[in-house]
């Protein structure tokens, strides 16, 4: 049971743990930011443009149940913002890699300790250089 224990400590406070929880409590924050942006600012503003039309009271009735359609087109707005963002983000961050590798001089494979022919060649080869 100690091993049970010991593996699951060490998976939890792993980095990418604590960074993965992290990142689930900022996106759900930055959800509840986005459904008040569509809900309160984006949608409102569709309705005025499309002659006062109101999308939170866009129901079906159906017997006893009522279909809220509205609702669901602002959840598809809230649903594309969202999106849009995140792939803006991880492009951002895909440039940002890229940049990164191609300023890298690649490194040079090289023993430690070289031969008295080697370092003889390298002394000649930069005396022709200059």
């Amino acid at each position: 049971m100690k091993g049970f224990i010991g593996e699951f400590k060490a998976f939890a406070v792993k980095g990418n743990v604590m960074d993965l929880a992290v990142a689930v409590v900022i996106g759900a924050a930055f959800g509840k930011i986005v459904s008040s942006l569509v809900a309160n600012i984006i949608m409102p503003l569709v309705g005025v443009l499309l002659g006062g039309l109101s999308f939170s009271g866009m129901t079906y009735q159906v017997g006893d149940a009522m279909i809220t359609y509205g609702v669901f087109i602002q959840a598809v707005v809230d649903f594309v913002i969202v999106a849009f963002v995140v792939f803006m983000v991880v492009k951002a961050i895909t440039k940002a890699q890229s940049l990164g590798v191609e300023g890298e001089a690649p490194a040079e494979d090289t023993p430690a300790e070289s031969s008295e022919e080697v370092k003889l060649l390298r002394e000649i080869r930069d005396s022709v250089r200059r």
